[in-house]
């Protein structure tokens, strides 16, 4: 048995899977945020769901594996110290921690062969992680504009924002955002809304809710939003031909798994751009919208440590469809 682990910014997803692949448990808790409230105290909050399943499922002692992928675990260091926080609670005999753009990676790649492709995550953030031949690995540190990153769906609400205000006050090119900003929160001016979030009267999780609203102005023909759309486009296939150039990737085909909220909403216009992006910087990249959960990711990998086969494979990708 094993434990598969996807920690989140926004939720957390733990499962217990058996050697066959079948999956013997679940749970579900909020955010995996160490940055916040520290290593022991996230980890800590993990434990309350990995005691769920074992519970459920009737598991005692130690299992063979634990396969956790996790947000905010953006540096080796981080890793390290995460790594060693989760062996502290003797869970299993062995245990592997990682990002958890490394999770969306696995689920979209086959079983049983090589792990070689390119992943890029947009949901809340924005991260690429990639894996190349002789277990070369590609990554970014993806911790905001210190590290180089643009986009997400934060980035992208706070974009919107920025882009309106300025619209609304002659300092901007005329857009529609500076209407339907205001107006998604119930408020008629930017004037009033940009008082509003100033004063704390709205809460700043809210602000999220402008990311499909950008899409869907973007849709309607807004310049503006458009350029916006067309940036994190840019980003998203400038992170992925990057990748595949540090790991030799080039000139073979290979998979680029793509998936976070925002990229697997499949928004016309950033998945065309995306595809079109590749197709110049990357002619022999295949991309693929990953939807599954990522805890299929950790799954899997869970899979591949203990040498599998197909059948648990298919099962388990079975389960989590």
């Amino acid at each position: 048995m094993a434990l598969a682990v996807d920690a989140g910014n926004s939720k957390t997803d733990v499962a217990l899977i058996g050697a066959d692949g079948t999956v013997l448990a679940t749970a579900r808790g909020g955010g995996f945020q160490p940055p916040v409230v520290g290593v022991a105290r996230a980890v800590g909050d993990l434990a309350v769901l990995v005691d769920a399943v074992r519970e459920r499922a009737g598991v005692t002692g130690p299992v063979g594996q634990v396969s956790a992928y996790l947000a905010n675990a953006d540096l080796p260091a981080e890793e390290t110290e995460l790594a060693a926080e989760i062996t502290s609670y003797g869970w299993a005999r062995t245990v592997t921690v990682g990002n958890d753009t490394f999770a969306l990676l696995r689920a979209g790649l086959p079983d049983r062969v090589e792990p070689v492709g390119v992943a890029v995550v947009c949901g809340a953030g924005i991260n690429c992680v990639g894996l190349g031949h002789g277990g070369h690995t590609a990554r970014f540190p993806s911790i905001g504009r210190i590290s180089g990153d643009w986009g997400g769906g934060g980035h992208l609400a706070e974009e919107a924002l920025w882009w309106a205000a300025r619209a609304d006050d002659g300092r901007g090119e005329p857009s529609a955002l500076a209407r339907e900003v205001p107006a998604y929160f119930g408020l008629a001016t930017m004037p009033e809304l940009i008082e509003a979030l100033h004063l704390g009267r709205i809460p700043r999780e809210r602000r999220y809710g402008l990311t499909p609203l950008l899409f869907a102005v973007a849709a309607s023909g807004d310049a503006v939003a458009q350029a916006l759309v067309t940036r994190q486009a840019e980003e998203i296939a400038l992170l992925a031909s990057v990748a595949l150039d540090r790991l030799g990737l080039l000139d073979e085909r290979t998979p680029v798994i793509l998936g976070g909220g925002v990229l697997a909403a499949r928004h016309p216009l950033l998945h065309d751009q995306v595809t079109r992006l590749l197709a110049e910087r990357a002619p022999k990249a295949e991309p693929r919208v990953v939807t599954a959960p990522p805890v299929l990711g950790a799954a899997l990998h869970a899979l591949d440590r203990a040498g599998a086969e197909t059948e648990a494979y298919a099962r388990v990708r079975g389960e989590f469809v």
